[in-house]
């Protein structure tokens, strides 16, 4: 139970997959509401359906959640691009063995 009795949200792993993730830095980052260097990521992957504006991803022991107004799927190139943001407290912890070889584990 969560502050004023509201249930807590819970949250299940839908997937994994490899990506291009890359820091937005600068006017970009600050537009995107980013509170430090590494507060928001530009994804960019294959296409799939699991990605929606309500989903999260884990990126190197962080929870960044998807900016919805930044998605852009192109369905000619078969790719899918958005901005996401850390989200400070998940009260997630994960181990070493929770990432993949390339400290990615794609978690969406």
């Amino acid at each position: 139970m969560g502050k004023f009795g509201l249930k807590e949200p819970e949250w299940t792993d839908s997937g994994s997959l490899w990506a291009d993730v890359s820091y937005v830095k600068g006017k970009s980052a600050m537009r995107e509401g980013a509170i430090d260097v590494y507060g928001v990521v530009m994804v960019r992957c294959r296409y799939t359906d699991i990605i929606n504006v309500r989903s999260r991803i884990i990126y190197q022991d962080q929870t960044y959640q998807l900016l919805g107004e930044t998605l852009h799927v192109d369905k000619q190139a078969n790719t899918v691009q958005f901005n996401a943001q850390v989200i400070i407290n998940t009260g997630r912890n994960l181990s070493s063995s929770d990432l993949g070889p390339t400290g990615y584990s794609g978690e969406i």
